[in-house]
């Protein structure tokens, strides 16, 4: 059956009915878990490439759950990203809320959580809010319950969930000065990031529409030389060390690698070059010697930042340069092939600026010609709990309205996210 939602299309899967029985058949188009094996591609385990087309749901805020729940129901909000034509959320959360499961003797309450990101009148209106759209989570329920609802209704509606590690301290992401930029930075505590990275990736894998995680988002240098050196020989230490926590929790997900400069060059990984750090300590990253082989994914971002003058073929070379070479099985200099996936890319919804700027075109002509990268848009919301300070904060670069009820600009669905999807899967 085919059903309208928002202007598109999706399949609603209906029971296959044998001999008189109903048999509940997956909604998802690709059979987990994934892999990799050496070249550009996910494959899935049925041995199909796999193409992600998402976006991002952050839960990675003060409130330290998923956004846009005072608004709509997680079912309503999962059908808005089916109907969009995408097949993956990359939803977000911070350590933070880990460190108070494993420091305070458990999860905390939607009801303390909110009150305490929002303030004693805010929090409990909010709160009401949230249990009215979504009546199967009462004053008591936790936010990691609430993860485990949103996970429930993505495997429900066949949609992939990829868990993303965004920050440490739970609060509006990046900037060099926020603390939580480096590893050792205020902030960053590694042995904390890897503890909740196994606690995290233990708990997700009980979950159907689980894939894949990425590591830490926009790693980046911190002000004031806080923090380890930074350098690829951390990266190293710290990533490959955490990478294997997590298979050992949840070794059917795929594992993302996020780069340097806020994730814009990862090109040292595919080419196989020394990765040095101070005392001169240096490293390779060899994917074979990982037990995580055949989980490594690469990931970059890409925003224009108002290059109006940047050509298609320089927006390619860019992006070959900071890592995508990793999927140009012509090019020899590279030693390790992954699969690539640019896990933020995105703009303002209004109708505009897609066309101001030549990041849009080059953008959809470049996942057209490089077909075995995925991409998951930048974002999903129409409001924020709270943003900076600021309480019910507009996203206007979010794919949905304010109040999270509709798509916020069709014009530039038509002419961005929907190409995009278009060129990009096979």
């Amino acid at each position: 059956m085919v059903k309208m939602l928002s202007g598109r299309f999706f399949v609603l899967l209906l029971p296959l009915v044998v001999n008189g029985i109903a048999v509940v058949t997956s909604p998802f188009p690709y059979q987990l878990p994934f892999h990799t094996a050496g070249d550009p591609y996910i494959w899935s385990n049925t041995n199909q490439k796999v193409q992600y087309v998402g976006t991002n749901w952050p839960g990675h805020q003060e409130g330290m759950i998923p956004e846009g729940l005072q608004y709509s129901s997680i079912k309503d909000i999962v059908s808005q990203v089916r109907g969009l034509g995408l097949n993956m959320v990359r939803l977000t959360f911070a350590i933070e809320m880990i460190d108070h499961i494993l420091d305070s003797g458990g999860d905390v309450t939607i009801k303390d959580s909110l009150t305490t990101a929002l303030g004693t009148k805010n929090g409990p209106t909010v709160l009401n809010k949230i249990l009215a759209k979504n009546p199967q989570f009462t004053a008591s329920t936790t936010r990691l319950q609430v993860f485990d609802a949103v996970a429930e209704e993505l495997a429900a509606q066949g949609v992939y969930l990829h868990l993303d590690n965004h920050m440490s301290k739970a609060t509006w992401c990046c900037g060099t000065g926020d603390g939580n930029a480096w590893f050792g930075d205020t902030y960053f505590d590694v042995k904390k990031w890897t503890r909740g990275w196994s606690y995290m990736a233990a708990h997700a894998a009980n979950w159907t529409a689980f894939a894949s995680i990425g590591l830490r988002n926009e790693l980046r240098r911190p002000d004031n030389g806080r923090g380890e050196p930074y350098d690829w020989y951390t990266w190293y230490t710290h990533m490959t060390a955490t990478a294997s926590a997590v298979h050992t929790a949840a070794p059917d997900a795929l594992i993302f690698f996020s780069g340097f400069d806020y994730d814009t060059t990862i090109s040292p990984i595919p080419l196989g070059s020394a990765l040095t750090g101070s005392g001169g300590k240096t490293a390779t990253f060899n994917p074979t010697s990982f037990p995580y082989s055949n989980k490594i994914v690469l990931e970059l971002h890409r925003y224009d930042n108002d290059d109006k003058a940047e050509s298609c073929a320089q927006l390619e070379s860019n992006l070959m340069n900071a890592g995508y070479s990793s999927i140009d099985p012509s090019n020899s200099k590279v030693k390790y092939h992954f699969p690539m996936v640019l896990t933020e890319w995105g703009m303002a919804q209004d109708g505009k600026y897609f066309s101001t700027t030549t990041y849009n075109k080059c953008l959809i002509e470049f996942m057209q010609k490089w077909k075995p990268s995925g991409w998951v848009q930048w974002d999903l919301c129409g409001s924020y709990y709270i943003r900076s300070g600021a309480q019910d904060t507009d996203e206007s670069w979010g794919l949905l309205s304010h109040d999270w009820s509709k798509v916020r600009n069709q014009v530039t669905v038509d002419n961005s996210l929907s190409k995009m999807v278009k060129a990009t899967l096979l």
